[in-house]
């Protein structure tokens, strides 16, 4: 089985064991049962903080951004710019 180990984690904070082969376990080794709605869940709240990163991560530094409004505009920032890296990365 190939767990959501982020999505796990975020869901079952007690877990220090996450292995694809034999299981889920907590800081005992004690089996941990999953709930699927649970990782579900904290998968769609990791979603939510992943595009901001990788977002962040696309952007042009802002000295950047400021240079090319100064000479482009800001319409034309905004549609050479933010709006692809928008469409990249859409929020969930």
């Amino acid at each position: 089985m190939n767990y959501d180990h982020d999505a796990i984690r975020k869901a079952y904070p007690n877990v220090v064991i996450i292995d694809d082969d034999t299981g889920v376990f907590d800081s005992d080794n004690n089996s941990v049962s999953i709930d699927q709605s649970l990782v579900d869940a904290a998968r769609v709240e990791l979603n939510k903080v992943t595009y901001q990163k990788f977002r962040e991560l696309e952007y042009p530094d802002w000295g950047s951004q400021l240079d090319y409004i100064y000479h482009n505009g800001i319409d034309k920032w905004k549609t050479d710019i933010v709006d692809p890296v928008k469409a990249k990365y859409p929020k969930p």
